[in-house]
């Protein structure tokens, strides 16, 4: 969609492209010269308040345009001034390149956001839990709520305006790369092909398309809504190398457990205690540099890859959740997961 229009538009020209992008929920384009720059825009109601002051249809939005306008910077991911954006109730913010010139259009509305990594869902495995429902099935396409489970991850990546989406498959792929033939609303995603199982890291050393320095990647078959935002920015935060989503895992002990000394000497008693954990979410955050760290065709886990990180002295670190999240392992998983997201779509 173009949301921009010539600095030799006229009010009627400008209110004639406004009505065209009507379907985009906007009142706003952006004002370029002849040379491509962006140099201001113009709303509906700078229009009007032309019309106000006394000048005609075909008066020139140079005269009017607001040249103080809000944008970003391609390549500078400034949170500050998107989180302001979002307080204004901004709704569409042009992107520049470093001449001026527009590099896309990003989308506020409706709590969107976006941030500057390249997003890998895998989706090869076998889903042995599951059976027999990925018999004939693989696991990413089982339906919740009449959605298969993957399309809630590429929607949420979506949310945050990830534009470089890829999957990984094997395990009847075919199905998977049927299924996204047709881009999602309007953005292509691209189905990459393990030659054999790789793992939960592996495949990303088959994949070369990359268009930032940060990956995220995630089993694509997660029912969650985890914040990409926040956990980017907590993640940008700290410096670190690996980001680790994390989940609570709570464990009670239904007993008095003994503290026990020199093997057989009670030294005390607990009783009932609970112990507090944080459980791997399967999705992670990496700098694309340590990519290269990942042995070449062959089978390796993501936390294989942590081990290494680890041993390396890298900063490998754990973002807790705030929201819901979900693993669905086994077929009693995937039946009350049902009845979790029909609640949902009740809220």
């Amino acid at each position: 969609m173009d949301f921009t229009i010539e600095v030799t538009a006229s009010v009627i020209d400008v209110l004639k492209k406004i009505d065209d992008l009507s379907t985009q929920n906007t009142k706003v384009v952006f004002v370029k010269d002849p040379y491509g720059k962006i140099i201001g825009s113009v709303s509906d109601g700078d229009c009007r308040r032309a019309l106000i002051n006394g000048k005609d249809i075909e008066t020139k939005v140079s005269d009017f345009m607001n040249t103080n306008f809000t944008f970003l910077k391609k390549c500078e991911y400034d949170i500050q001034k998107i989180q302001k954006i979002r307080q204004l109730g901004i709704k569409y913010v042009p992107e520049l390149n470093e001449d001026g010139t527009l590099y896309t259009v990003r989308d506020f509305s409706n709590g969107k956001s976006y941030i500057p990594v390249d997003a890998v869902l895998m989706a090869g495995g076998k889903g042995e839990r599951l059976r027999p429902l990925t018999l004939e099935t693989p696991k990413p396409l089982l339906k919740v709520a009449d959605k298969p489970i993957i399309d809630y991850n590429i929607e949420n990546l979506m949310h945050y305006g990830v534009e470089n989406i890829n999957v990984t498959v094997n395990y009847l792929g075919e199905q998977i790369e049927k299924h996204f033939v047709e881009p999602v609303n309007g953005q292509k995603i691209k189905c990459v092909r393990e030659g054999k199982f790789l793992g939960t890291i592996g495949s990303l050393d088959i994949i070369d398309d990359w268009h930032n320095d940060t990956i995220l990647l995630m089993n694509s078959d997660l029912f969650t809504n985890i914040d990409f935002e926040a956990f980017y920015i907590h993640y940008k935060k700290h410096n670190a190398d690996m980001s680790v989503a994390a989940v609570p895992y709570n464990v009670n002990i239904p007993y008095g457990i003994f503290e026990i000394e020199n093997t057989r000497e009670i030294k005390g008693i607990k009783e009932k205690p609970s112990f507090y954990y944080y459980a791997n979410a399967g999705i992670y955050l990496i700098k694309r540099e340590l990519l290269s760290l990942i042995p070449k065709n062959t089978f390796y886990n993501a936390t294989d890859f942590m081990d290494k990180l680890i041993e390396l002295g890298n900063k490998v670190i754990r973002f807790p959740i705030a929201g819901y999240w979900i693993d669905i392992g086994k077929p009693e998983d995937f039946k009350s997961v049902q009845e979790f997201a029909r609640n949902l779509g009740k809220q």
